[in-house]
Order: structure tokens, then sequence, then C-alpha cells
């Protein structure tokens, strides 16, 4: 029987932490000069005080937000993750010119994480979300940029 790969222990406390919105167990698993970027929203931190400020917004809008591995690909130091996430928004939110308010109900959507590490830190996380679905599931009906 082949032995768990060390990433492997890795990844399931960060996504634990993230579950749990635990800040700063998060940040503890970053190397200090990580950078966080999605790559669907634009939105890019470098550093760990940066990084703080997007999970704080991201727990803010969704403040039940959960994510759940469906596939976790682990080689030569990088973590390649599918997930669905699920959450209600709380607050709103604005794309292009169009905003939709909350409406208490739960949406779900699809996404990829690239994780590059160095040791067991996170160094890189690369968000790539199926951004298409979770508009949708926003309410978003036409967005124009």
């Amino acid at each position: 029987m082949p032995s768990e790969h060390p990433l492997e222990k890795a990844i399931a406390a960060y996504g634990k932490a993230w579950n749990e919105h635990d800040v700063e167990a998060i940040l503890a698993m970053h190397t200090e000069d990580s950078v966080f970027e999605n790559h669907t929203s634009g939105g890019k931190a470098v550093g760990k005080a940066a990084i703080r400020e997007v999970l704080k917004g991201v727990f803010s809008a969704f403040p039940d937000i959960r994510f759940d591995a469906r596939r976790t690909y682990v080689r030569d130091g990088v973590v390649t993750q599918e997930w669905t996430a699920s959450a209600t928004l709380a607050i709103p939110f604005t794309k292009g010119n169009t905003t939709v308010q909350p409406t208490g109900g739960k949406v779900s959507w699809n996404g990829v994480d690239v994780i590059p590490f160095e040791g067991t830190r996170v160094a890189r996380k690369d968000v790539y979300v199926d951004s298409m679905s979770f508009l949708k599931a926003l309410g978003f009906r036409q967005i124009d940029l």
C-alpha cells in the first residue's frame, strides 16, 4: 500500500481551516510572500496582510461558505483541487454595472485551485471559478461590463 504524500495532509488541514473560516490558521499555512490570485475575478493579493483582507472579504460576503473537494491531485510540490463551493450571499454583489441583492438562498458553484507549495506551506493559490454558473446562481441575468 503506497504511503500518503505529505501534501495530502497539508491540503486536508488547509481545506479544514477554510471550512472553519479560520483566517489565522489559513494564513499560518502560507509562506510570508505567498500570492493569492483569483483569475476569475481578477483579484490578486501578495503577502499575508493582503491575503488576510481577501479572506475577510470572502467570509463577510459568504458567512457560511463551504468547499467540498471533488478531486485532488498531488504531485511534485503542487496540489490541484477541483471543488464545489456552497454559500449564502450576505451582502450586495456587483459585477460590471449590475448589482444583485442577497436572497437568503444557498448557491453553489464549481472551481479549481492550483496550489504550489514550498515544503508544506502554500506559496501560491491560483483560483479558477466557473464564473458563469457562479453569477447565474447569484441571480445575474445580464452583465453589462
